[in-house]
Formats: structure tokens, C-alpha cells, sequence
């Protein structure tokens, strides 16, 4: 990912973030509403104030990465990037918003990390592709069982919020994971029925910095590695994967500007979901 002068000032921000709400303090402090979170804006408003008086680098419009994060961040460049008056449907309900009616929306600013959806590790290799030029951002609502998704095109080399559209989780591509998950971040009794046996571990070694380890960790001893995962909403970029009925998902936690990420890969075998895998 790119560093223009966006991450000069974005990181220095994003890494006081991280401290407070980073792999060890992933879930989310929002209720699930469709209309606004309720997460501490003060990170995002002091960042939109910084970013602001600095013009987004004309090379973010090549990586949508590089644009989404200017654009959950910049109020003045977030209205320049929508395609008013912008198509909203919900449900069968469709409208128009004007220019004055539009919120500043901050996606997933405000926790200081993003989740992404895959089905396996080619697909990952996408987020670099330059040549997209359709992507959709999801939010998905997992206690309310809506997705609401912000629909992007770059049009003449730049990218545009052309609508949003929020429907029912049963209808999203991810639905029958998307279900396991939210009982797997809520319920620990559930959670622990669904570790494979045993779980593959990947990730820093705690005696050295600069090391990593790797080994089986058994369900007994997962109390001590699992992580706190978001139970309220979470985040899902579509850059052009295709999801089919795939027996295998990868969840990435990745944070924004700091280099640290984590992925967490589930297997379906035979009707149940079961984490196979934490690499950090």
C-alpha cells in the first residue's frame, strides 16, 4: 500500500489507536445500529481535522485502499466522491439523498482495524490489483442480520460512491459463515465446540521479537491464544472475488497503517464450521 502524505499524519494517529484497541482488544464497543455506530468518534474527528488541509496524492485513486482510507477520513473529499443524488435502497425501499443530506461516514476508522472475507489465499493477492474498477464495501450488522453495502466506481480515474444498498445477511454470499461467526464471537461455549482438533498456530514468539513460532495447539490451551473478535459489526471489502459455496473461509483482521494483521481460516466439515487456523 502506497504512503503518501495521508499516512505522514495517519499513522502517528493510528498507532495511539492500536495501543488501546489492537490484536489483544479486537471486539468492537458499538451497539449493532444500521444508522450510526457508537464507537468513540474523537480518533476520527482529530484525523479528519489533519487530513483535511492535505490534498489526497492523485496515485491514491490507483489502490482502492489508498482512496477508502482518504475517503473515511477527508469530510471535503468524501463529498466530492459521491455521486449525488446517490441511490439508497433498502429493502424494496428505494430513494435519492441530496448533498445536504448525506452523513459523514467514517467506516472503520474509529477501531483502528478492517476485517476482510476470503475463500482462499489467491484471492488475496486482489486488493493490489490496479486494474478494479468496481468494489463494494460491506458492513455487516451480525446481531440484526443486515449488510449494508457502499458501491464504488471509479469513473474517468477516480473513484465514486455511485449507492448504497443494506439487505437481509441471508441473502449475502457469505450468509451460512456469517452465521457461524456471530455465534463463534459471542458464545464461548459454542466457540469451543467448534475448534478443529487440533488448531495450527502461527505468529510472534513472546521470548523473541524478531522470531516467530508455530506448533498445534489443542482446545484446552486455546483459552490462552484466542483473540477478542468483533461480535457486533464487521467489515467486508469485495474487490472482485467471486464467493461460491466454498467449504473454506479466511478471516483477516488487518490493521490500518500499523502492519499488524491476523487471519483466522475456517473449514466446513460436513454441516459444522471449525477454526483450523490462527496466524498472526
Amino acid at each position: 500500500m502506497k504512503k503518501g502524505l495521508f499516512f505522514v499524519v495517519f499513522t502517528c494517529m493510528i498507532m495511539t489507536m492500536w495501543t488501546t484497541t489492537g490484536c489483544t482488544e479486537k471486539k468492537t464497543s458499538g451497539t449493532d445500529s444500521i444508522d450510526a455506530d457508537s464507537t468513540d468518534t474523537t480518533a476520527a474527528d482529530t484525523l479528519e481535522q489533519l487530513i483535511t488541509e492535505q490534498p489526497m496524492p492523485k496515485a491514491a485513486d490507483e489502490l482502492f485502499d489508498d482512496f477508502i482510507f482518504n475517503f473515511a477520513a477527508n469530510k471535503k473529499l468524501q463529498m466530492k466522491r459521491i455521486l449525488f443524488p446517490l441511490k439508497v435502497i433498502n429493502g424494496k425501499t428505494e430513494k435519492t439523498l441530496e448533498k445536504g443530506q448525506w452523513k459523514m461516514e467514517h467506516f472503520f476508522m474509529n477501531q483502528g482495524y478492517y476485517t476482510l472475507i476470503f475463500d482462499n489465499h489467491r484471492q488475496m493477492k486482489i486488493v493490489k490489483d490496479t486494474s478494479i474498477n468496481h468494489v463494494v464495501v460491506e458492513k455487516i450488522y451480525l446481531k440484526r442480520k443486515k449488510v449494508k453495502q457502499y458501491i464504488f466506481n471509479r469513473i474517468n480515474g477516480q473513484w465514486m460512491l455511485v449507492e448504497v444498498n443494506t439487505g437481509a445477511m441471508y441473502q449475502n454470499n457469505n450468509a451460512s459463515f456469517l452465521n457461524f461467526y456471530q455465534k463463534f464471537a459471542t458464545d464461548s461455549t459454542f466457540q469451543m465446540q467448534h475448534l478443529n482438533v487440533p488448531i495450527h498456530f502461527s505468529g510472534p514468539d513472546p521470548d523473541d521479537d524478531f522470531s516467530t513460532m508455530s506448533g498445534d495447539i489443542e482446545p484446552e490451551t486455546w483459552p490462552a491464544f484466542a483473540p477478542e473478535l468483533p461480535a457486533n459489526f464487521i467489515y467486508n471489502i469485495i474487490y472482485g472475488q467471486s464467493y461460491t459455496q466454498s467449504n473454506k473461509k479466511i478471516l483477516v483482521m488487518r490493521g490500518i497503517a500499523n502492519g499488524m494483521e491476523m487471519q483466522l481460516t475456517f473449514v466446513r466439515k460436513g454441516k459444522a464450521w471449525k477454526l483450523t487456523r490462527l496466524s498472526e
